[in-house]
């Protein structure tokens, strides 16, 4: 019986020749591979997010052995189908919603037309420049970029099969090891949804055409987004929310603005709202019939966007076989080290159970690396600041008013309507507002919260403030430029109510 050995990458399997066995018993040697020497990394990656991609670039650069396997997009989801290309969007529909509003600023709108092509292009071109970047990046750095399914095969080894579609297949060790899978869209299971095959926000970013009719279901970040944006357009839009308010989570007052924008720029909400089941295709025509307040209602459109959620994208990679547990809710199950429950391997981003925002996996980032080096830094106590894209925007950091509440936390509020804000009155964006936790016993700002013009630009000036443990006098008594938003910290801090118990 003749023997061939098989070189992929740097793995070596033995695999079976001959005519001298039964064909089933040479089938079934045929197709057993046998490791007998992985790859060996200094640190392996499984998945090219912010965290992944930092650590390999860092640690790449300082002589260690790196390799970062991804399935699909360089760079992970943020540039490529997330949060910089939904920006890019979102931009469009800003300049376009001027040219609908243009007699305002005493400019004529006629023979207005949305070309969705265009939109299109100008957000393609952004993420190949993303991507080239990060290619860049990891030339210069010295990591290994794989492009290709990875999953465990055991302890600290990932079977990797080449995205090619050459079946090529490499296995590979890591001293240390991160998984960076992300997270992605939660798929509704309500009869009839699946095959509507409904768009997700990935689909949504490469749209050509304007929809006649979106239904949006789910009022969270990416529906509420994404609604606005296509609203101004040219879609008609009904948002399908199951709660009895848009960002239940947040104070009434956000609520209820943000409902109120919706409303004033024609967008149809409906909370309360389960859905028992879906008609039709998702480009086409589409019925979603649905239970509100214990009565049956049906919305007919012709497109679906679901934006009901994320799940972590943990499922068929080998975790079992890697001594790595899962959370009930599907996450890896981390320490406040983000170490996982094997030893030397650690978990970074959505799957890890972090806040769902690119600004706290790159956090992790931070966390992982001074950790491998030995240092012993954690994620408790960290501020996670975030925003909302909508136009107004909506940021926080801190607690909120609902928050205090929960936990029984006294405070000041101070609150200042957005067109008490002297820059305001120049860009005709005068909705919305601005409003802070106080900590009646050391004056230090507790939370922090902006609906308005900017408002994630201005946030980051009071987060600040709070990094540093500044009472909110600082603010209030600093000297700003005129006329910016910023500016409006002052008076707003001037404001600062008696003691609110709870």
């Amino acid at each position: 019986m003749a023997m061939r050995r098989q070189r992929v990458g740097k793995a070596i399997s033995i695999t079976t020749k001959g005519h001298c066995m039964p064909k089933k018993t040479a089938k079934r040697a045929a197709s057993k591979t046998i490791i007998s020497q992985p790859e060996e990394y200094d640190l392996l990656i499984l998945g090219s997010g912010t965290a992944g991609k930092l650590l390999s670039w860092t640690f790449a650069a300082k002589g260690m052995k790196t390799a970062v396997i991804e399935r699909k997009y360089v760079g992970g989801s943020c540039p490529n189908i997330a949060c910089l290309p939904s920006k890019n969007i979102i931009h469009s529909a800003k300049v376009a919603s001027y040219f609908f509003r243009s007699a305002e600023f005493g400019i004529t709108k006629e023979n207005t037309r949305i070309d969705m092509g265009v939109v299109r292009e100008r957000k393609r071109k952004m993420v190949k420049h993303l991507v080239d970047v990060h290619l860049a990046n990891y030339k210069a750095s010295g990591a290994e970029l794989m492009m290709g399914s990875g999953r465990f095969v055991g302890p600290k080894t990932i079977e990797v099969t080449s995205a090619d579609g050459d079946g090529g297949k490499r296995v590979l060790r890591g001293k240390h090891v991160v998984i960076n899978t992300g997270s992605h869209a939660t798929m509704d299971l309500t009869p009839g949804m699946a095959g509507a095959n409904p768009m997700s926000h990935i689909e949504a970013l490469e749209l050509d055409r304007v929809p006649e009719h979106l239904i949006v279901v789910g009022g969270g970040y990416v529906g509420l987004e994404f609604a606005q944006a296509m609203r101004r357009f040219g879609s008609r839009v009904t948002v399908l929310e199951r709660n009895s308010r848009l960002l239940h989570r947040e104070d009434e007052d956000i609520s209820e603005a943000m409902h109120q924008l919706f409303t004033d720029e024609g967008i149809n909400v409906v909370t309360n709202a389960r859905i028992t089941r879906v008609e039709g295709k998702s480009g086409r025509s589409v019925i979603l019939h649905a239970t509100r307040d214990k009565r049956e209602i049906a919305v007919e459109g012709t497109d679906i966007l679901v934006a009901a959620g994320r799940t972590p994208s943990t499922k068929g990679i080998g975790l079992e076989l890697a001594g790595v547990e899962l959370t009930d809710r599907g996450h890896i199950k981390v320490d406040e080290r983000l170490e996982t429950t094997e030893p030397g391997v650690w978990a970074a981003g959505d799957c890890a159970g972090s806040p769902h925002f690119t600004h706290i996996s790159e956090n992790d980032f931070h966390i992982i690396r001074d950790n491998i080096m030995g240092a012993n830094r954690v994620t408790t106590g960290r501020q996670v600041p975030f925003c909302l894209f909508t136009d107004p925007e909506f940021a926080r950091i801190g607690l909120s008013e609902t928050e205090a509440k929960e936990r029984g936390i006294k405070y000041r509020l101070a609150e200042l309507p957005m067109n008490h804000v002297l820059r305001i009155g120049t860009l005709s964006e005068p909705r919305g507002f601005m409003k802070a936790l106080i900590d009646p016993g050391n004056d230090h700002i507790l939370g922090f919260s902006a609906f308005g013009w900017d408002g994630g630009e201005v946030m980051a000036t009071v987060q600040v403030a709070m990094l540093a443990g500044l009472p909110y006098t600082a603010l209030r008594d600093a000297i700003f430029t005129h006329p910016t938003m910023s500016e409006g910290l002052i008076p707003l801090f001037g404001k600062v109510s008696e003691v609110r118990k709870h």
